[in-house]
């Protein structure tokens, strides 16, 4: 109820002045007891019928927080107050970088969406180090999303993505392999096979060294595709997870098209659509993905998540997980809640 009040007021600023007002408030509010109590009492359930197990791990429910949000581990303790059960940070470079001039988000709030070309904008992998240490709320999945600088040329890209997954392993629970995002120069080139073979054979090999020299825990290693890619190219994909065993997908990213937006955006130019239009083609890609591998594909669904059906639908299509990011901004913090709410009263 409440923001639904504040949201017009909200709405009146730029996207990005009003995300970091709602971070610098979310991360105040964490920090003094009696307010974090109040906040967990009013947005958090617990219930035995919400845990979920993927990839090895226990989640205490299926809703997660989209990378993009917490680009640098400010965030995620913060935002374990509204019943988020995993929080993915990133997108983490190996050095910090300013991304894409402003102003680089646009809602588009006719059609509940959001464009952005925010282009990778972080303080690099050091910083998140030092905001992944320390103690985490309880039961919270923290996963670190990764990619490589945009002046990395792609035949070296292999190299920005061991070095954040060599310094982000003692401190995420998970790994996120975005190849995928539209807004960073040629970076969804990197979803061609023979680029992303050599990407995991590295990952995968590293992670060998740390289990059987150091004795660290195995963390999962997850792919991000986009929702554009053709089916040929998904086949492609899902026979190199078969072949490599990868533990999961994450479908999907933000999408370059602007199919079913009744609002014209063209002033706005480029960037990745997220938001109610993408509702359908993230189904699409989570139903084909659980039908070619006859279910045994673990899968996180995220895109086009806005309403607490959007979620129950992307879980009976067969995703594990499902995370939100834009669903947040246009429905509000209730809505892990109302989507926790939901499942328990379907019947799976």
């Amino acid at each position: 109820m409440l923001y639904r009040i504040l949201k017009p007021l909200f709405f009146k600023f730029d996207p990005e002045t009003m995300h970091s007002f709602v971070g610098g408030l979310m991360r105040f509010a964490y920090c003094v007891p009696p307010l974090r109590w109040l906040i967990r009492k009013m947005y958090c359930i617990e219930h035995p019928n919400l845990v979920r197990r993927f990839c090895g791990m226990k989640f205490s429910n299926p809703v997660g927080l989209s990378a993009g949000f917490d680009k640098n581990g400010t965030l995620f303790r913060a935002f374990s107050m509204l019943g988020f059960s995993f929080v993915e940070v990133g997108t983490v470079t190996p050095k910090g970088q300013v991304g894409n001039p402003r102003p680089r988000i646009f809602r588009i709030v006719e059609d509940e969406a959001l464009i952005n070309r925010m282009g990778f904008n972080n303080d690099g992998v050091y910083a998140a180090v030092k905001k992944l240490k320390g103690k985490r709320p309880k039961n919270l999945i923290v996963g670190g999303n990764i990619g490589k600088n945009t002046l990395t040329p792609n035949e070296h890209a292999t190299d920005d993505y061991v070095k954040c997954f060599r310094e982000l392993y003692e401190y995420v629970d998970y790994f996120t392999v975005n190849v995928s995002c539209p807004n960073v120069v040629n970076l969804s080139s990197l979803q061609n096979i023979n680029s992303l073979k050599e990407i995991l054979d590295e990952l995968y090999n590293l992670r060998r060294f740390f289990i059987e020299n150091y004795k660290w825990e195995h963390k999962p290693i997850l792919l991000k595709i986009s929702p554009d890619i053709s089916k040929e190219h998904l086949n492609d994909i899902l026979v190199l997870a078969k072949e490599i065993e990868l533990e999961g997908i994450v479908a999907a990213n933000t999408t370059t098209t602007r199919d079913n937006l009744s609002e014209d955006v063209s002033h706005i130019g480029n960037g990745g659509l997220s938001g109610k239009p993408l509702t359908s083609k993230t189904l699409e890609t989570v139903r084909y993905i659980t039908k070619q591998t006859g279910g045994q594909m673990p899968i996180i669904a995220v895109g086009g998540i806005i309403t607490p059906e959007d979620a129950i639908l992307l879980l009976l299509a067969g995703a594990t997980l499902v995370q939100v990011y834009t669903g947040l901004i246009y429905s509000g913090p209730g809505l892990v809640k109302e989507i926790n709410k939901c499942i328990l009263d379907t019947p799976f």
